[in-house]
């Protein structure tokens, strides 16, 4: 997956806005102002593609013994984020977009009622 795809794909999720909050090279993808997901453009355009995505406690411990890819996420709380190494082929399209998929619904779940009730 490119960083245009990427980008797209995450632009599309209702409510998403893109924002750099913390410098010139992290974009920032959130949901109703809550972080969802993160990218390193630097680091993209170095060929370390990687994407920081919020996750399931329990199910991010199980990806990360499933994939070499997956590991805690870097700068972030490990135990509810991961940083997914897109830069070889152990990471599927098809995965990529489940994982991002299942950060932005960590974040949804997590908002108020009435946020939440702001996306439909």
């Amino acid at each position: 997956m490119n960083i245009e795809d990427l980008r797209a794909y995450c632009l599309s999720k209702k409510g998403t806005t893109e924002e750099f909050p913390f410098d010139a090279d992290t974009l920032v993808f959130k949901v109703i102002g809550k972080m969802y997901a993160l990218v390193s453009l630097k680091k993209w355009e170095a060929g370390n593609k990687a994407i920081n995505l919020k996750c399931d406690p329990n199910y991010a411990v199980e990806l990360r013994e499933k994939y070499n890819s997956i590991t805690g996420g870097y700068h972030m709380n490990k135990k509810h984020w991961n940083t997914v190494e897109l830069h070889n082929s152990e990471i599927s399209k098809t995965l990529i977009i489940a994982l991002i998929d299942h950060s932005y619904d960590m974040v949804v779940k997590s908002m108020p009622k009435k946020l939440r009730d702001q996306l439909n």
